[in-house]
């Protein structure tokens, strides 16, 4: 790449637009348009798996799941416009990703409601819109032979044996060229430290006896690593976080990324706090209070599993300011506002000769929309990084997380330097 089209490829103005050319249907519309054409940068003939591309999500019946899988069949049905999509700016276009249409959903999960009628309750909701959910009916039912029950076993390690053995029959079914497994389901409390967590020799002895050893969502981690698959994280449970299964995904040769999606208030802290650091403005407290309803907000009323999501959104404030400022940082579950979410701060800072000031925010959104655009960009970037041959944690990926995985960067302007330069090095074309 030369230095003129490097410089280009940084440029904020292009990477700060969305394509042009979509087509959003009107509301009361009940068929399936017909595909609109592309932008002529989004494909390349090089860019395709020739096998397409698993995406193997855990708790595919909850509500980002099914926001992900309908938003992916949206668009490569020309359904809507890729609005919230990071992937879909102009400057990701030179990049190898995978195409929406090259996706394969399939996955686990314990609940027994159709994809259908979970796209059907999100409409009612608000969240979907109700001609779009309707257009893609046929294909929302064939999803559900794609989804199955979480498998248990005798003992931990023939549970994630049963896992792996799913992902590879998916994989192989479907003829795929890898499988990305993300990870959605509700999130855990804090981890129960184990001497098995520290290599993978004492991690596989263990996991042989019925002792629990690891949190559910590091036994998928470990299965993905197992079957050859990269592993995403976009709860704050531990995930890929151990030592062991930093061992596993290096000698599988597979990247993994995480941890809990930034998508709301703590999006808005990693813009904000960056910005009292530079101007030299001390940051005496930041108290926060987030109520939320639907099943995360259900979850999230669970002590433990309270602790741990706060936890994840603590870190943002210490690593861009270069400390914690007090507050308190409260995360309520209302009913009422189900799958909505709204978050005040107030912060209080001292200027200029001691100089007290302060500053509030209110957010307020949908925490599907917000999550769904975010996990399609996280597949098709982590493909993309198998593809090329990356493994270990893809630090690069901090700017849709919380808590990064590999990286202390929490800024988002740094994280969105870091993340251009990872796709800029992805390969242009060409599979693995």
């Amino acid at each position: 790449m030369s230095e003129r089209e490097g410089h280009l490829l940084h440029r904020p103005p292009r990477c700060g637009v969305s394509p042009h050319g979509w087509r959003t249907p009107v509301d009361g519309e009940r068929s399936l348009p017909a595909p609109v054409e592309r932008p002529g940068p989004e494909r390349h003939e090089h860019d395709v798996d020739a096998g397409g591309t698993g995406v193997w999500l855990i708790g595919a019946r909850g509500s980002v799941a099914t926001t992900t899988m309908v938003g992916s069949l949206a668009l490569s049905a020309g359904l809507v416009d890729p609005t919230g999509c990071v992937t879909a700016l102009p400057c990701f276009h030179r990049s190898a990703l995978p195409g929406y249409d090259q996706l394969v959903f399939g996955g686990h999960d314990p609940a027994q409601t159709t994809v259908l009628k979970r796209a059907e309750h999100l409409v009612a909701a608000g969240v979907l819109p109700g001609h779009v959910v309707e257009a893609l009916e046929d294909e929302l039912v064939r999803l559900d032979a794609s989804i199955a029950v979480v498998p248990t076993r005798r003992t931990q390690g023939e549970t994630a044996e049963a896992i792996a053995a799913d992902l590879a029959a998916f994989r192989d079914r479907h003829g795929l060229s890898r499988v990305v497994v993300v990870h959605l389901a509700p999130t855990e409390g804090p981890l129960e430290p184990h001497p098995a967590h520290a290599d993978p020799a004492s991690l596989h002895a263990a996991l042989s006896t019925g002792e629990t050893v690891l949190p559910s969502s590091s036994l998928y981690a470990f299965a993905a690593f197992t079957a050859g698959c990269p592993f995403v994280d976009f709860t704050p449970c531990t995930g890929a976080r151990l030592p062991a299964l930093e061992a596993l995904a290096a000698r599988a040769d597979v990247p993994h990324a995480g941890s809990d999606g930034k998508t709301g208030e703590t999006l808005v802290k990693s813009v904000l706090a960056p910005m009292f650091a530079q101007r030299h403005l001390r940051v005496h407290s930041w108290s926060g209070l987030n109520v939320l309803g639907g099943g995360d907000g259900a979850n999230l009323a669970d002590g433990a599993a309270n602790g741990t999501k706060a936890a994840s959104k603590r870190q943002v404030l210490a690593g861009a300011l270069g400390y914690q400022p007090e507050g308190p940082l409260c995360i309520e579950y209302v009913p009422d506002i189900g799958d909505f979410k709204t978050a005040w701060d107030l912060i209080s800072f001292t200027g200029f000769l001691g100089t007290r000031m302060r500053m509030e925010f209110t957010w307020h959104g949908c925490d599907s929309a917000l999550a769904a655009p975010l996990v399609l960009d996280l597949v098709r970037l982590t493909a993309a990084a198998h593809a090329a041959g990356r493994s270990g944690p893809l630090r690069e990926l901090a700017f849709f997380f919380k808590d990064p995985v590999g990286s202390d960067r929490h800024g988002l302007a740094e994280q969105w330097r870091d993340l251009l330069d990872f796709a800029s090095a992805l390969p242009t074309g060409g599979t693995r």
